[in-house]
């Protein structure tokens, strides 16, 4: 296995994305957990980070929220820049073409200023 070594899931942070994509959507508990088919403690209990969930669980509730399951995973798991493109992706694609543009305005100018700064 060489020196990599398998790093498990949070399930605490995992649940925190999901509960915020859930507040962003301004679903309840409830509500999410009905969609999907679950109960509402369990729900609950993976917000919380106290229960896993099965894949197929995962993939409902990210098709649920309109995002993705790498989305939903990508701060769960130990990042590597595919996980950063990702997350910086799927901010992108729920914004109008103008906002994108003026965050990549923004994304050169914060990176202009470290390059700057580093000489």
């Amino acid at each position: 296995m060489g020196d990599y070594m398998y790093n498990s899931v949070d399930y605490k942070r995992l649940g925190e994305r999901i509960k915020e994509e859930r507040l962003h959507l301004r679903l309840t508990q409830a509500q999410l957990a009905e969609a999907i088919d679950i109960s509402d403690t369990y729900m609950g209990a993976i917000e919380r980070g106290e229960r896993g969930l099965s894949l197929d669980t995962l993939v409902m509730l990210a098709e649920r929220l309109g995002v993705t399951v790498d989305y939903l995973l990508s701060n769960s798991v130990p990042d590597i820049d595919s996980n950063i493109l990702d997350q910086f992706r799927q901010i992108m694609d729920k914004q109008p073409l103008e906002r994108k543009r003026m965050a990549i305005n923004v994304l050169r100018a914060v990176f202009a200023y470290f390059d700057d700064d580093s000489k």
